[in-house]
């Protein structure tokens, strides 16, 4: 009986060590992680200051209760070379779908963060939006961004994303799903 109770306590300790960590989540239900930046949402500062630290400006969309931003959150922002990506290379801005702090777009757009998600056709979260490194002052966020990820995808997805983002693949011929084919053939991931 004793070997039963151990075997348990034992099976029940490997599979708690070998399961996903469970995200911090805020008092809006929003996931928490070093790599947000807290910032007064004008994404015209929030520009400069990526560009001031040698990042790129990158938006994410999430919302209440989203299982699909706790699966990005436990499985693909915590893997070791994307976090490290999210943390060296992305300045992150998190916009909150039903929120109603203010956002200033790139064009002086004051609005809540629901209503600009409505103003920029924001259906799904998580959603990640890529900013070159200039922007117009006519032009908004969805008008200027060169990459856009509606929904959750795979750590290699995400990560061969980054990666095309953060080396201009956007300006390439290549567009990025030939790009991400090519990689993960490269990577001896696909035939």
């Amino acid at each position: 009986m004793k070997q039963l109770f151990y075997g348990l306590i034992g099976l029940a300790m490997g599979l708690a060590l070998s399961a996903p960590a469970m995200a911090e989540l805020d008092d809006a239900g929003l996931h928490v992680e070093p790599w947000i930046e807290d910032t007064f949402l004008d994404l015209r500062e929030d520009l400069a200051d990526a560009n001031a630290n040698g990042q790129r400006l990158l938006i994410l969309f999430e919302q209440r209760g989203c299982i699909y931003c706790r699966e990005m959150h436990e499985t693909v922002f915590s893997r070791d070379d994307i976090a490290a990506m999210l943390t060296d290379d992305f300045f992150v801005v998190r916009l909150n779908l039903h929120g109603s702090l203010e956002v200033t777009d790139f064009d002086g757009t004051v609005m809540s963060e629901r209503d600009i998600a409505r103003r920029w056709g924001i259906l799904f979260t998580p959603t990640l939006m890529f900013m070159p490194e200039e922007v117009s002052e006519d032009r908004t966020a969805p008008q200027a961004a060169v990459a856009s990820m509606p929904g959750a995808f795979s750590g290699w997805t995400t990560f061969n994303l980054f990666t095309w983002v953060l080396g201009h693949g956007y300006d390439e011929e290549e567009g990025f799903q030939r790009y991400h084919a090519r990689r993960l053939q490269e990577m001896g991931i696909i035939e």
